[in-house]
């Protein structure tokens, strides 16, 4: 539900404008605000289920989620529209690494992989098919109603999930896990995702060129957030992020890496595949959402596959994910550019299959990878530690790759098929770039690599002593 309501709105923006009577301006706070306290609260939300138990905080955020998307529905105007999508994202990003850490707790060895393979294949779905859904329920309900559906529909799903997790979740929380909480690291981690944040997610309305400067500050309170959170180790007490994951866990800053820097184009690229399909061809957004449906269930075919092979080939299966992702991608491009329009729908459908089945090969192993040397008692935090770095990816490409495709068609002469060519393209070069990463850690991890030629014992003891 989560992932699923950060996509699915996009294509109900024009149906609310005009219910509400407000502007695009005014409406586009609906998805920036969202974003904006999703991504804001996922390390501290994993702190706090490391420390009181993460089925409490699930149950808590789950209800918390449904009751705000319910008033998001009947909203009488906008302004109570964006306060409860801002509450919606809280609830949201609080639900998000519950789930990564539950799985760590609750899966071993080859079971995890084949866990995280089943998440994955639902962050690539949901994330692929909330354009269809959406333009499901304005066909449906029409204008009007249709986008109250969009956020009604989340009201049975989370009474379900809400049943299923009272029965299935383990109460308790991990032992030797202090319930102490870091007030000053939440406060500088806050300031600082706001900062950062908040010109990306402002990006259409002209964010980044007006508030270039909140980027300067988000990144000093980053930098004393760091500096903080030592001095917190050092005085034995628990971070709300142990920033030390990022030097000695094995796989951790990489993965981080590879999934920041692969969520870049994944997200971005559909903003631009809804205003080319839409705009350019005049396609309605059900038929928008229809045509990347390929790469939904290649992703999700492939997700399910890698759950169980992760174990085996390791960093290697991000490596050929990423390498058939990049492939995918560019002949999408390549289609885009130069095939007609009239038969675009048909051509795109084996590029975006392959892209898809690429992308099941990334993002549930990366999460196994990342996270398989961190301790559990750690994992909520760990967890919503590469979430967020995610979330900064996701909204970088969302403004970045829009963006060029709006600069390339006024530049063009409203050239939409060069537009949508130039920034897939663009996409591509970050799914390179996140293959880079991988093959230099896959490299480490291979016998004889720099990972291989150290003492197993001294990195226990190493861990020990300076992970806690």
């Amino acid at each position: 539900m989560t992932l699923l309501d950060v996509s699915i709105v996009s294509v109900a923006l024009p149906s609310m404008q005009d219910a509400l009577g407000t502007t695009a301006s005014g409406v586009q706070w609906v998805v920036s605000g969202y974003a904006l306290t999703f991504g804001l609260v996922l390390v501290p939300a994993g702190r706090l289920g490391d420390a009181f138990g993460r089925r409490r905080i699930f149950l808590v955020a789950l209800v918390v989620f449904v009751l705000s998307s319910a008033a998001a529905g009947a909203a009488p105007s906008v302004l109570m529209l964006v306060v409860a999508r801002l509450v919606q994202g809280v609830a949201a990003g609080f639900l998000a690494p519950q789930n990564s850490a539950l799985i760590q707790q609750l899966f071993r060895g080859p079971e995890r992989g084949k866990a995280f393979g089943l998440f994955g294949a639902t962050v690539g779905v949901s994330t692929a098919i909330g354009p269809v859904v959406g333009g499901l329920l304005i066909g449906l309900f029409g204008e009007d109603l249709g986008w109250r559906a969009i956020f009604f529909v989340n009201v049975p799903i989370g009474v379900v999930a809400f049943v299923l997790a009272t029965r299935l979740l383990p109460k308790g929380r991990p032992s030797g896990t202090s319930t102490d909480i870091d007030v000053v690291g939440v406060l500088l981690l806050g300031v600082g995702a706001t900062l950062v944040l908040l010109p990306l997610v402002q990006a259409e309305s002209g964010g980044i060129a007006r508030l270039w400067w909140l980027f300067v500050l988000g990144a000093a309170a980053l930098a004393a957030f760091a500096w903080w959170e030592r001095r917190v180790v050092a005085r034995d007490r628990e971070p709300v992020f142990d920033v030390r994951l990022l030097t000695q866990t094995r796989g951790y800053a990489s993965g981080v890496a590879v999934g920041t820097v692969y969520f870049i184009g994944f997200s971005g690229i559909w903003l631009v595949f809804a205003l080319f399909f839409q705009t350019g061809l005049g396609w309605t957004p059900l038929e928008s959402g229809l045509a990347v449906v390929p790469f939904a269930i290649g992703a999700a075919v492939s997700a399910a596959v890698a759950g169980r092979l992760v174990t085996r080939f390791g960093r290697l299966l991000t490596v050929i994910g990423l390498s058939v992702v990049s492939t995918g991608l560019a002949a999408t491009a390549v289609v885009v550019w130069l095939v007609p329009t009239d038969i675009l729908g048909w051509v795109v459908v084996p590029t975006l299959l392959l892209a898809g089945l690429g992308g099941g090969f990334v993002i549930s192993p990366n999460i196994t990878l990342t996270l398989r040397e961190v301790p559990v008692r750690m994992a909520g935090a760990a967890g919503g530690g590469l979430q967020t770095m995610q979330r900064f990816g996701a909204a970088l490409g969302s403004a970045v790759l829009p963006g060029l495709f709006y600069v390339v068609l006024s530049s063009s002469g409203q050239q939409y098929p060069v537009a949508a060519g130039v920034a897939l393209g663009t996409a591509v070069l970050g799914a390179v770039a996140a293959l880079v990463i991988a093959v230099l850690d896959w490299r480490k991890d291979r016998p004889g690599g720099a990972r291989d030629v150290e003492d197993a014992a001294a990195e226990e003891h190493a861990h020990a002593h300076h992970v806690h």
